[in-house]
């Protein structure tokens, strides 16, 4: 990996990252249901499949893919808003959105790499 590959990630990571806050910020009002993180994650999914799709360059994908995606969405934000809810008794709440992150989040990935794929 070159100067320019982590160039590339952290460029694309810096603006993921303020994608992912602005979006949080405005969604999760509430301590209610984390749909600000879900939002991101979902959209992440399919942006990762896209560009995947696209076959594109390493650097795009380094850019696109590892450094935007990689940084607008949020695995370990998951999980703590997981134990969460699930520590505050919305155990049922927990379940279904761990379950929509996994299930919706590998559809949205698929169709993202079949648009993609079509497009490229």
């Amino acid at each position: 990996m070159s100067y320019i590959h982590f160039f590339l990630v952290g460029s694309g990571g810096f603006f993921g990252a303020i994608v992912r806050y602005i979006i949080a910020k405005h969604y999760n009002v509430t301590k209610q249901y984390p749909l600000g993180t879900l939002v991101v994650n979902l959209f992440g999914a399919l942006l990762i499949g896209f560009i995947f799709g696209l076959d594109l360059s390493r650097n795009w994908t380094y850019l696109l893919a590892t450094g935007v995606a990689g940084a607008l969405t949020t695995f370990s934000t998951m999980m703590k808003e997981i134990l969460e809810l699930w520590r505050t008794g919305k155990k049922v709440t927990a379940v279904n959105y761990l379950a929509i992150n996994i299930s919706v989040g590998l559809l949205l990935s698929w169709l993202g790499y079949e648009v993609g794929h079509s497009v490229s």
